[in-house]
This record gives structure tokens, C-alpha cells and sequence, in this order.
């Protein structure tokens, strides 16, 4: 087997990729990855230069993909390396650029060692690291992975770090109603009225998939996503463009929850579909209703889901209020190489206490679910 590095996600095929990624998660698919490099949203302007690893055999088949980028900062992350960019460049030089092995805004877990074997999956984390070195770069990070590439990782020699997320889980729940049921009564009535209250001033809601989302519907919703990306970051990651052709690349996975009030789009959230689990994205709003952010992002996507038989919602980071609606913390996982050996025993010892702590905050979040019966016990 041989190995290639690609500086846009074209130089592969559609196919080729979509057949190693063998993945249920839509943000590892071609045409996420390529809605994201033909907008210009991930590009060199932006911070985000694609150097993507593609694995072949003998033959010369595509057997193996990573997505990987060169980055000149920090910026849509959502795994914060910015006090560790501080203090390597107090003490050791340049911490940028570095290469980045994730989906570009997006907080989401995923396969990144995307091949058809251990074999494979091993030659695209020698050629990353490799590249690394050859490079010349501060550091490596693959952020968001899933639970079977850690051993993989850290027998390679990168450090594990851990955060945490809020998760809804499908107990075989058959309505909402039976959700409901399963939670405490306080905790039940709150949600109920909540929902009541969110459609207060004759408020509808409106979903919409596939290909019955136009551009119309787009235009409303990146007015939405403009203005929380505005108030909350300074800056939107994303385009217009962006938009307009994820729904041209994977119609099938997107879902608009959109409010209207007098006729008149006024809120929405954008999910992605798998094929197990619903991603709530962005959200954004032009006007404020008490409890609307809570109808579209949370109570919404549970119904979905119990609807279509999805065992699992991820509302996105952050968010101690999810737990008090039905959503979990749940651990999730990063690897690092650190180019620089004393920099490198520093960040593990930090690591070390970080997911200590992080195990900590999540076993005490647990205390919260509003559950009768605690599902994670």
C-alpha cells in the first residue's frame, strides 16, 4: 500500500471516498467535506488548507481516507488549544501552523481513520504523523474521535484528552408522551409547559427535509444563522453558498425546523441526518420568544427521532440546561502529537488532571438527570 497527500477534496472521487468512510455520520460524507472546500468556507483563506491523506493499494483503489487540514489558528474547533498556543510560544517558538485531523465547525464525533482494515488505518496515521514531522509542525490533533481509535492513538504516542457533551438517548421510546413518562414529574411539567409557552402568539412550526428545503428557505434561515453567528462569535464560519449546496450534495440528510409567526419565518435550527443518530446545528433567530430555542432545538429533534427510530440526538457543545430536558453528559475524545518533548510531558501532565476532572464533572452532572430511573446507571 501507498499513501498521498490532496489539497482539495476534488482530487478525490465521490465514490472512492464515501466507500471508505462506510460511515453513518453525514459530516464525514464527500459532500459535507466538499460543501465546505467549494463554498470556501475551509480553505487556505480561511485557515483551513485541506492536506487530506488518501490511502491506495497495489492496484492503485482508493482503500483509506483522513480528512486533514493546515491551520494558522484555533478557530472552529471546539477541542481549545489556545492557552497551549500561549504558552508554547512564550517558551518555545511557534505554535502555527499546525495540522488539524476534524470536520471544520464541527463539534461532532466521527471516524478519522476512514479505511477498510487495521492495516489501513494505520498507514494514514503513520503518513499524518509523518507529515507532521516532515512539516515542521508545532503539533497534530484529531479532535472528536470515536472510542476504537484511541488505542490506536496513543500506541502511536498521542495524548488523550476528554470533554464532555450532552446527549439524548432513545430508550425504545415509542411518542414523546412515553419520554415524558419516563421522567420525574416535576421535570415533566416543566417540559410541558414549556412547549405550551413556546407557541404562545400563534407560533407554528414547520419541518422540512430533502429536497423539499428551496432556496427560499435557505435565505430565511441564513438570516438566522447570521445573526447567532454575529452575537455569539463575532464572525459566521459558514456562507451563503455553503448552504445551498450541502443541500445540492446531501439533500437526504438535512432537516429544517423552522417558526413562523403571521406567515412569516421568524426561527429556525438546521439538523443533520445519520443513520442512527440527529446532529442539531445552528440555530438562529430574528425574533425572541420565551422557550422557542428549546421547541426547535431540543423537543423538536426528540420527536423526530422517536418518530424515525433514531437512537440518539447531539444538540451540539456546551449547555448545562440540556440535562434538565432529557439529554446526558456523555465523554468525548481527542489525540495529540506534540512535536516538542518538553512541551509534549507538560501538555500530558495537564491531560492527566484535565480528565480526571473531566470524569469528575461528568459523574456529578449525572446526579441531575431527571430520569425516574437513571439510564446511565
Amino acid at each position: 500500500m501507498k499513501s498521498r497527500i490532496i489539497s482539495n477534496i476534488s482530487e478525490v472521487s465521490k465514490q472512492d471516498w464515501d466507500q471508505c468512510a462506510k460511515s453513518t455520520n453525514p459530516f464525514c460524507s464527500y459532500g459535507f467535506l466538499n460543501a465546505l472546500e467549494r463554498s470556501g468556507c475551509a480553505s487556505a483563506d480561511t485557515g483551513w488548507l485541506a492536506q487530506h491523506i488518501i490511502a491506495e493499494n497495489d492496484l492503485g483503489d482508493v482503500v483509506g481516507v483522513m480528512p486533514l487540514y493546515l491551520k494558522n489558528h484555533s478557530q472552529g474547533e471546539y477541542v481549545f488549544d489556545h492557552a497551549w498556543a500561549n504558552a508554547f510560544e512564550n517558551a518555545c517558538g511557534h505554535y502555527y501552523p499546525k495540522l488539524q485531523c476534524s470536520i471544520p465547525f464541527s463539534p461532532v464525533t466521527g471516524p478519522r481513520l476512514m479505511g477498510e482494515n487495521a492495516e489501513t488505518k494505520k498507514l494514514l496515521l503513520d503518513t499524518a504523523i509523518n507529515h507532521a514531522e516532515q512539516s515542521g509542525v508545532s503539533s497534530l490533533h484529531f479532535t472528536f474521535i470515536e472510542q476504537d481509535e484511541i488505542d490506536v492513538m496513543t500506541s502511536h504516542g498521542l495524548l488523550q484528552r476528554q470533554d464532555q457533551q450532552y446527549h439524548w438517548l432513545n430508550d425504545g421510546y415509542r411518542s414523546f408522551n412515553e419520554f415524558l413518562e419516563a421522567l420525574s414529574s416535576r421535570k415533566r411539567k416543566n417540559i410541558l409547559k414549556e412547549r405550551r409557552g413556546a407557541l404562545e402568539n400563534d407560533i407554528e412550526i414547520e419541518l422540512i427535509q430533502a429536497h423539499e428545503i428551496c432556496e427560499h428557505h435557505w435565505d430565511h434561515y441564513f438570516e438566522f444563522y447570521i445573526n447567532t453567528a454575529n452575537r455569539k462569535w463575532g464572525r459566521p464560519y459558514l456562507n451563503r453558498e455553503f448552504f445551498s449546496i450541502l443541500s445540492e450534495n446531501i439533500p437526504e440528510n438535512l432537516l429544517l425546523i423552522m417558526a413562523k409567526r403571521n406567515g412569516h419565518y421568524i426561527a429556525g435550527a438546521l439538523n443533520l441526518i445519520g443513520k442512527d443518530t440527529l446532529y442539531g446545528r445552528y440555530w438562529g433567530a430574528t425574533e425572541h420568544h420565551k422557550f422557542l430555542h428549546f421547541e426547535l432545538c431540543y423537543y423538536q429533534a426528540i420527536e423526530f427521532a422517536i418518530k424515525n427510530g433514531l437512537g440518539k440526538v447531539e444538540a451540539g457543545a456546551q449547555g448545562d440546561h440540556k440535562i434538565a430536558r432529557g439529554y446526558v453528559p456523555v465523554a468525548t475524545n481527542s489525540a495529540h502529537w506534540i512535536e516538542n518533548p518538553s512541551f509534549k510531558d507538560a501538555i500530558e501532565r495537564y491531560l492527566n488532571q484535565e480528565r480526571r476532572a473531566v470524569s469528575q464533572d461528568i459523574e456529578y452532572l449525572k446526579e441531575f438527570i431527571p430520569f425516574k430511573k437513571n439510564p446511565l446507571k
